[in-house]
C-alpha cells in the first residue's frame, strides 16, 4: 500500500512518500514492447495495488490512483495495458474520503456492484475503509452511490485494504488495521457482514506481524485476499514495509469447517509464499489479486512489484501477472515472480 506508517519514519522518507503516492500521476516507467502473438510480457502497466474481477466475458480492473477511483474494462487480461477506462468516482474536495484514495476493490454482491476502498481527509490517522454501490449491469456505466464508511466501533482506529470473503453462505469483511491510535503495527482483522456495507458483532484479529520476514522496515500485515479451492480456504496477505525490497506475500489457512471469526482456526505459514526475484527485476512483490483465465481452466495471480532495488513504495511500481498452480497438500504454489520482459503464453482462452 501507500505511505501507511510514515509517521514513524524520517522527514525525508515522509516527503518522498507524499510526492510518490498522493496524486494521480502514474509511473514514469516506459511501456513494455509489444510481445509476440499469443504471448505477453510483464509488466502489464504502471501502477500499484491491483485488483480484478471477471464477469460476463469481461474483466474489470482497478488500482490506486490517489485522488479518485478508475475502472478499466477489457476482454483480455493480456491486453490490460490498452484497456478502456472510466473514472467511476471522485470524492468531493475537503471530505473525509477526499485524500489518499487507495486500493479499490470491485465486487459483485446480491445483484449489484460494490467498490471497497481506503481514503481519509489527508493525515495518515484518518485513513478508513469506504463503500460505493452501483446497480447497473456494467460497473463502468451508471451511477456510484456513496454508502459511507464500513466499520465497527471496537476497531475504529485506522483501517485500509478492505476485502470481502464469502464462506459457507456468509460474508466477512477483512482489513488491515492498527491495535490502537498509538501503534504503527498493522494487523489483519475480520468481522461479519449483515449486508455489503454493514458489519455486525465484534472485531477479531486473525494475524499480526510476528515472524522475522513480516517486519522488514516495520511490522506490517496488509492487503488480505481470499482464495478458495476444493474446500480449502486461504488468505494471502502482504507483509513488511512496502517501501522495502522485502515486501512479500504470506499465507493463512482456515482449518477444515473452521470459523473465520476464531483466530485459533487460522494457521500461518511460517515462511513467505512469494518473494522478490532480484535477477528477474521483481522487487517487493505484493498486494495481489486473483483471477481465472478466460476459459476457466487456469488460476492467475495479479500483483505489483518494482523493477529495481530501492524503488520504494510509490509511482515506480508496475503491475504484473502470472499463472500459478497447487501443491499436493492443496495449498497454492505461486513460484517466483516471472522476470520482466520474458514472453509467456497469454491466459488460456485469450
Amino acid at each position: 500500500m501507500n505511505m501507511k506508517t510514515f509517521l514513524k519514519y524520517p522527514l525525508i522518507l515522509v516527503l518522498s512518500f507524499l510526492l510518490a503516492t498522493c496524486g494521480e500521476k502514474e509511473s514514469s516507467n516506459p511501456p513494455p514492447q509489444p510481445p509476440a502473438t499469443g504471448t505477453f510480457v510483464n509488466p502489464l502497466r504502471n501502477g500499484s495495488d491491483p485488483w480484478v474481477i471477471g464477469k460476463d466475458g469481461f474483466y474489470y480492473y482497478s488500482q490506486t490512483m490517489g485522488n479518485r477511483i478508475v475502472i478499466w474494462k477489457t476482454e483480455k487480461m493480456s491486453a490490460l495495458g490498452t484497456a478502456t477506462q472510466v473514472t467511476a468516482y471522485t470524492p468531493p474536495a475537503g471530505a473525509s474520503n477526499s485524500a489518499n484514495v487507495w486500493a479499490p476493490e470491485i465486487h459483485f454482491l446480491d445483484g449489484k456492484w460494490y467498490i471497497y476502498y481506503t481514503a481519509g481527509s489527508g493525515p495518515d490517522g484518518t485513513q478508513r475503509t469506504w463503500v460505493l454501490e452501483n446497480g447497473n449491469a456494467d460497473p463502468t456505466t451508471g451511477t456510484w452511490t456513496d454508502k459511507g464508511r464500513i466499520f465497527l466501533a471496537d476497531s475504529d482506529f485506522w483501517a485500509i485494504d478492505g476485502t470481502v470473503m464469502e464462506y459457507n453462505g456468509e460474508r466477512f469483511f477483512i482489513w488491515s488495521g492498527r491495535p490502537d491510535l498509538s501503534q504503527q503495527k498493522q494487523n489483519l482483522y475480520i468481522a461479519k457482514m449483515t449486508n455489503p456495507w454493514t458489519l455486525t458483532g465484534t472485531t477479531t484479529m486473525i494475524s499480526e506481524p510476528v515472524v522475522s520476514w513480516e517486519v522488514n522496515g516495520g511490522p506490517v500485515n496488509e492487503g488480505p485476499e481470499f482464495l478458495s479451492r476444493n474446500g480449502k480456504n486461504f488468505l494471502v496477505y502482504s507483509a513488511s514495509g512496502c517501501w522495502t525490497d522485502d515486501y512479500a506475500l504470506g499465507l493463512l489457512t482456515l482449518k477444515e469447517s473452521g470459523n473465520p471469526l476464531l483466530a485459533a482456526d487460522w494457521t500461518k505459514t511460517m515462511q513467505p509464499v512469494f518473494t522478490k526475484n532480484t535477477t528477474g527485476k521483481a522487487y517487493a512483490p505484493g498486494h495481489n489479486a486473483f483471477f481465472k483465465s478466460k476459459d476457466g481452466t487456469e488460476d492467475w495471480i495479479l500483483y505489483h512489484a518494482n523493477n529495481n532495488s530501492g524503488d520504494g513504495c510509490g509511482e515506480k511500481r508496475t503491475v504484473r501477472m502470472q499463472e500459478f498452480t497447487w501443491n499436493a497438500d492443496g495449498t497454492p504454489a505461486f513460484g517466483s515472480p516471472v522476470p520482466t520482459l520474458t514472453a509467456k503464453p497469454v491466459p488460456s482462452g485469450e
